[in-house]
């Protein structure tokens, strides 16, 4: 029976191989320190944080999430160390919730490695605090115990380790804010709720949630209950390990849709078929959107309870094992290799299962995929979807616009459409340097023309999702070296004016943009919008910077910064294309650029991070297929459409 603590409470743990699982609703650092008998913490290598992740017997998260699983093997621990402390913390400096008192009551279980809970704890009254000690595992008398510790600091990460007497509390506390931070840079962000969700509340009496929102119950839709899930889960609110439930909380309209003519009933004990914009929202474009949504967070927990299942099966083989090992009867002779027979017969039989259960998650989510696909809109839609070739010129905004695909290495054909709302509210890093997906054989020259080539790509897709005259693409190419990669923007008479080059190219659109963000700034600030200059463009921009540092003198890299952080806010944005190390004299003095950019390559690569487990998922760009023309069809029609001012 799972024991239910409250602050102070203790309760003994039944092994020493345990998985910690905390659940927040929102991106939270999950660390551990260690502690000697007097409540010490004797060094930084006594802290597993994301910048160092791995401790004798303890594994924590590399990256903030809102779900974290942390791997605890006590009795692998030094022997000096008598507390096991586990920390929550609130990233710092990326915008998010700056105390706990801002978000739902922290979720904390102790369960062993099969899932079977043994101690819960729900951290209430947490009001200022960033940084809070959730539990601790600590030795009595040879034997392990947990206690509900919920004590939480103002001052953070560094008040909490100087309270724990750790002399250089304040180092690793920037160490730690650093690494999350640049963790959090790969992160898929997920989706902000809608601001008139309140209002639907009102009217509706149900909440209109997007994936990861609060449901009916307090937790969250579309998520596991962090006290019933258990390996084999799904991960879209199943509590036995049964088969996705296509009318979960978070994934259904307040009143579902009929299923299309063509949908065959469901059969008794069968889930329903899969329909097109079988989720909440008042337009199919919403639907369609929080459907994508739910699909990425759904593959990512299905994901997560099948590698949670295999990892247990490979522990529990490894215990056993170590037990026949142990006994020196056992070692030599029939026994010993019937028990370890055994041992690998049951690891087999687990992970067989396992993968049972995920193949027909998968199935059905794939089943998802094949009919959600074909009925996505334009700025949703991959470029091999047909209804580009119908494209006209939208009069409306839509919610979001696709950047690429992502994919897990499990099921690779089964790719969820990465979409970002608009307007950005990063900047877009076109990577032109080596990477993981990289081929050894491709050169330097090769990787530049294709981020370029994915830059163009990007632009194209932004144009076409605005209305006429409403987004304006500006381009500086200081060395004038990817005049063929802009050909189709050029061509269609698209850009806001010519790529700058030289110099003084790059000095004169710079110049104009910060005086842009500036006066924009000044006018939002006076509540005097109606004060701008008659000439300013007032539509979206956006800055296309190809083979940056070349080109860029000190003034430059400034007011680059500039609005890489200030220009999203008021309708500026920033797509470099560009190689990092190509900048390294710069040193850390670009890293905050490249963070406050959302970093995509022009390449297949597995470097981003999903918001709920951090899964490692492959970035796939989205290239028009090899010959066709529907891209340069789509910049012809925005450039008609700019010039006939949508007629």
């Amino acid at each position: 029976m799972t024991a239910e603590l409250v602050r102070g409470q203790n309760h003994p743990l039944p092994g020493t191989r345990l998985e910690i699982r905390v659940s927040v609703g929102k991106p939270i650092v999950a660390g551990v320190t260690l502690s000697d008998e007097l409540g010490k913490v004797r060094g930084t290598d006594w802290v597993a944080h994301p910048g160092s992740p791995t401790l004798p017997g303890l594994e924590v998260p590399k990256q903030a999430a809102a779900d974290h699983r942390l791997a605890v093997d006590l009795d692998a621990v030094p022997e000096a160390v008598h507390r096991v402390n586990v920390l929550l913390a609130l990233p710092v400096g990326v915008g998010g919730p700056v105390s706990f008192g801002a978000l739902a009551a922290p979720f904390v279980a102790v369960t062993g490695l099969d899932g079977s809970q043994v101690a819960s704890y729900t951290i209430t009254d947490l009001d200022a605090e960033s940084a809070v000690v959730a539990l601790e595992l600590y030795r009595r008398q040879d034997a392990w115990k947990v206690r509900a510790v919920g004590q939480g600091y103002a001052g953070g990460l560094a008040d909490m380790l100087t309270d724990q007497g750790l002399p250089e509390a304040q180092e690793l506390a920037g160490t730690i804010n650093e690494a999350v931070a640049q963790g959090l840079a790969r992160s898929v962000a997920a989706p902000p709720p809608r601001p008139s969700d309140e209002a639907r509340v009102r009217t509706t009496g149900q909440p209109s949630p997007g994936p990861g929102a609060p449901g009916p119950d307090g937790a969250a839709a579309g998520r596991p209950d962090p006290a019933t899930h258990q390996p084999g889960d799904t991960g879209a609110g199943a509590t036995g390990g049964g088969p996705v439930n296509y009318t979960h909380p978070g994934r259904q309209t307040t009143t579902p849709p009929p299923p299309p003519p063509t949908a065959a009933p469901a059969e008794p004990g069968r889930p329903a078929q899969p329909v097109a914009g079988d989720a909440t929202g008042w337009s199919m474009e919403e639907r369609l959107y929080n459907q994508v949504w739910g699909m990425f967070e759904d593959l990512a927990r299905t994901m997560a309870a099948y590698r949670s299942a295999v990892d247990f099966a490979e522990s529990r083989m490894e215990q056993e094992l170590d037990k026949v090992l142990s006994d020196p009867r056992s070692r030599i002779g029939n026994t010993g290799d019937a028990a370890r027979e055994a041992a690998r017969a049951k690891h087999g039989l687990l992970v067989d299962q396992a993968r049972a259960a995920l193949d027909r998650d998968l199935g059905q989510l794939a089943a998802e995929s094949e009919v959600v696909e074909p009925a996505l809109p334009a700025p949703y839609a991959g470029w091999d979807n047909p209804v580009w070739h119908g494209y006209r010129v939208p009069m409306e905004i839509p919610m979001a616009l696709r950047l690429g695909d992502l994919h897990l290495p499990e099921r690779p054909d089964l790719r969820i459409p990465m979409l970002v709302r608009l307007p950005l509210e990063r900047g877009l890093w076109i990577d032109s340097g080596r990477s993981s997906g990289t081929d050894s054989l491709a050169d330097a020259d090769q990787l530049r023309r294709l981020a370029m080539d994915s830059a163009v790509a990007h632009a194209a897709r932004l144009l076409a999702a605005y209305p006429p005259n409403e987004f304006s693409v500006h381009v500086i190419d200081a060395a004038g070296t990817a005049a063929g990669a802009l050909a189709p923007l050029v061509t269609s008479g698209v850009l806001a004016e010519p790529p700058a080059s030289g110099a003084a190219g790059v000095s004169a659109v710079l110049a104009k943009l910060t005086q842009r963000v500036d006066l924009v700034q000044m006018a939002i600030r006076a509540g005097a919008a109606d004060a701008l200059p008659p000439d300013l463009d007032t539509a979206e921009q956006l800055l296309i910077v190809n083979d940056f540092p070349h080109g860029f003198d000190d003034r430059a890299v400034t007011q680059l910064r500039y609005l890489a952080d200030e220009g999203p806010a008021v309708g500026v944005h920033l797509m470099m294309v560009a190689d990092r190390e190509d900048a390294a004299e710069y040193g850390p003095l670009l890293d905050p650029l490249w963070r406050a950019l959302l970093r995509l390559t022009p390449v297949a690569d597995d470097h981003l991070a999903d918001p709920w487990v951090g899964h490692a998922w492959t970035y796939e760009p989205p290239l028009a297929p090899p010959g066709s023309q529907v891209l340069q069809h789509v910049l012809n029609e925005v450039g008609r459409a700019r010039r006939t001012g949508g007629r």
